[in-house]
């Protein structure tokens, strides 16, 4: 890329705000055109540089995305479902590649995001790094391999502060594991059990939800058959990954057109 594209991260003072901020300053052919932050939050108004306790970068914290996405090609959005959905919305308007990393979105959501798809580039994911979009290839393959004698679980372990569950990582395992039996996620799905629930239901795919320390990601696919078990895993140990995958994806959405991708589609694996 001759030029480096101008990427606008949202939600910048959060804990992956942050990251993303370091991902596009480390990235070839990127740099960061503008930040934002919600209304009244003690950044907005201030250098970038100075509120993270440092020199000053020229980079103000604003709270209006939309001056910030007229400055920029692309949007790196790790917020919250409502934040994502309004921002969606404006970088259709003008037409920029949108990578989400927002979980916890709901139908509605969902709908609104496709719906932005049709005009720009939005590029999905439960997760960005590569080894998590490698497990869930490989899980939807395994899945596809094995006859129904073996049972599928997802587990998934995260930091206390997580407010959404099951991870969207894990729902992006939980629905390859799905495809690759041939059914919908929704109706195989088994979230909770608690109680006398009864033997398990053949063809259930469990979903398990723990929490707690400061774990960065930990997802667990188990195929448990007669006498034997496979299990696949991935353990992250840097949010960095996620970051630097949302620049990558960034980057290879410019010279895509207008739809809704993923991140195998990013990384060749679609």
């Amino acid at each position: 890329m001759n030029q480096e594209v101008p990427i606008a991260v949202v939600g910048v003072a959060g804990r992956m705000g942050r990251m993303l901020v370091d991902a596009v300053a480390e990235a070839e052919g990127a740099r960061l055109c503008g930040v934002t932050e919600r209304p009244g939050h003690p950044w907005v108004g201030r250098d970038l540089g100075e509120a993270l306790g440092g020199a000053p970068i020229g980079v103000k914290v604003e709270d209006e995305p939309l001056e910030v996405f007229a400055r920029a090609r692309a949007v790196l959005d790790f917020t919250a479902p409502v934040a994502t959905v309004a921002h969606a919305e404006l970088a259709a308007q003008a037409r920029l590649v949108h990578v989400v990393g927002t979980t916890g979105m709901a139908a509605a959501d969902d709908a609104r995001l496709d719906a932005a798809a049709r005009h720009a580039v939005v590029v999905r994911a439960g997760n960005m790094s590569l080894g998590v979009n490698l497990l869930v290839e490989l899980t939807r393959k395994v899945a596809a391999a094995l006859g129904p004698d073996y049972d599928i679980e997802v587990v998934e372990m995260h930091h206390r502060h997580k407010v959404d569950a099951p991870s969207g990582t894990a729902l992006m395992l939980g629905e390859a594991a799905a495809a690759g039996r041939g059914v919908e996620l929704g109706q195989v799905a088994d979230r909770g059990r608690d109680g006398q629930t009864g033997p398990r239901a053949k063809g259930a795919i469990g979903m398990a939800a723990l929490r707690g320390g400061d774990v960065v990601g930990e997802h667990d696919v188990v195929f448990a058959g007669p006498g034997e078990r496979i299990i696949l895993r991935h353990v992250a140990t840097d949010r960095m990954i996620f970051a630097r995958g949302a620049v990558r994806a960034a980057l290879w959405g410019q010279e895509q057109k207008p739809g809704l991708y993923a991140m195998r589609d990013v990384l060749g694996l679609g």
